[in-house]
């Protein structure tokens, strides 16, 4: 098994923000990313709230950009548009690419339809100002500021891969190559017919990746508690009349993804039983085609639990599967917490993969100390039976973070780029950013 050794070479706030109140923020995505490396440079789109206006379109995009200096600076601000949502990016070569999906209604109206659309910056050239691109998608005309879009690009071939949901059933698909912008179609969500209602099972916050022709796509469920008596009881705990609730865990892939549409959809997950819940967290497709998949696994809701599944243990652990031409062929548990553990244990909380220079894949691991509160990180080598290593941070972020990954165009690379929650030096949120500098 490889050794792992990692540095905290850098900790910074790029910028504080206030919160915009309409149900998004600025590592909303968590399935894409904002953070992106080209050579030097590095990346971050931010999301900036628009004081005078109301929600739900009072945001715009910001992008920093931090030389080999290691100064961080505003170098764009959108004007053009109000949004609702953070705004993934992607690298095509040196097209450094911002997806937005501007609002089309006027000020202070409160949600109706939203124009995706790409602004183009020169990676290389990064304060000139951008070129705007239009994705060109099949017949639509019900994009709403609600997007749950994806951004995926691959480094090899300088594809991007755009997708956009459309209320609750499907989501569409641009694809961007030497030629410009094409329309691949529609995914469907599965359905769920099982349930008192069925309805589709919208899978929101995917993790999409593109290797040359082939796309492969892991995201959860997202819909409102099914169970009549479990959202009663939830709602006499959250005082809240809505309840989202995410159980299952799917994966789809294309060969093709120019000529054919995602196949039948993979369940690598199903909490319904017991009200648990899951995330995914990353997914990577090495050279064999073999797609290494990583989620966070909670097996039931700990506030209901004992009224409804008192014999249920709880156990919240880290996940990992190769599945390999649509079947799971393994399939191994990185990290585990329960209720009966001793207390210095460590719950994990978000993973995430990253490809060094030599192309060896490494687990980025997030867990919480629930005894005490804190936060602590952990990498090792992405194997089976992992030996973690410590990372040692000054002031470690919590909550959700997002990487320099492969699955957005950077190439690999021995340092590791993070964006994550900090608390601002001058009071309130702030976005955060570490480079950590990896040896396999």
């Amino acid at each position: 098994m490889p050794s792992i050794s990692i540095e905290v070479e850098v900790e910074d706030e790029i910028y504080a923000y206030q919160p915009a109140d309409n149900g998004a923020m600025p590592l909303w995505c968590h399935g894409s990313t904002v953070v992106t490396r080209h050579g030097e440079d590095v990346f971050v789109a931010g999301l900036e709230t628009i004081a005078e206006q109301k929600p739900l379109n009072n945001t715009r995009w910001v992008l920093f950009h931090r030389n080999g200096g290691g100064d961080w600076q505003l170098i764009h601000r959108d004007l053009t548009g109000r949004t609702r949502e953070p705004s993934p990016i992607a690298l095509s070569g040196s097209d450094l690419l911002v997806s937005a999906n501007p609002t089309l209604t006027d000020e202070g109206t409160y949600n109706e339809p939203a124009q995706p659309v790409v602004f183009r910056f020169d990676a290389t050239n990064p304060s000139a100002d951008p070129q705007m691109e239009q994705p060109i998608w099949d017949e639509s005309d019900s994009f709403s500021e609600h997007s749950y879009r994806t951004f995926a690009a691959d480094a090899d071939t300088s594809g991007v891969l755009y997708l956009q949901n459309e209320g609750y059933e499907i989501a569409h698909l641009s694809l961007r190559d030497t030629d410009g912008w094409h329309a691949q179609g529609q995914i469907r969500w599965p359905w769920g017919g099982e349930y008192a209602k069925p309805q589709p099972l919208r899978l929101c916050y995917p993790n999409v990746m593109l290797r040359r022709s082939s796309a492969h796509f892991l995201g959860v469920g997202d819909i409102v508690e099914p169970v009549d008596a479990w959202r009663e009881a939830k709602k006499q705990i959250t005082g809240r009349e809505w309840d989202y609730v995410f159980r299952r865990l799917f994966y789809a892939s294309s060969a093709d993804i120019s000529a054919q549409p995602f196949g039948s959809w993979l369940e690598l997950a199903n909490h319904d039983a017991t009200a648990g819940s899951t995330r995914n967290c990353d997914l990577w497709v090495d050279a064999t085609g073999d797609c290494h998949i990583l989620w966070i696994d909670i097996n039931t809701d700990l506030r209901i639990r004992d009224q409804f599944f008192p014999e249920t243990r709880f156990r919240q652990s880290l996940q990992y599967a190769i599945v390999r031409q649509g079947n799971i062929v393994a399939q191994h548990t990185l990290s585990e917490w329960n209720e009966f553990f001793s207390e210095t244990d460590l719950q994990p909380t978000l993973a995430r993969i990253h490809i060094t220079a030599s192309g060896q894949p490494l687990v980025l691991a997030q867990f919480q100390d629930p005894a005490r509160g804190q936060t602590h990180w952990r990498a090792a080598p992405l194997e089976p039976e992992p030996s973690w290593a410590e990372v040692s941070f000054d002031r470690p972020m919590g909550g959700t973070f997002l990487t320099n990954t492969v699955r957005a165009g950077s190439t690999s690379s021995d340092y590791i780029d993070i964006v994550g929650s900090t608390n601002s030096s001058a009071g309130g949120d702030a976005l955060g950013y570490a480079r950590l500098h990896v040896e396999m």
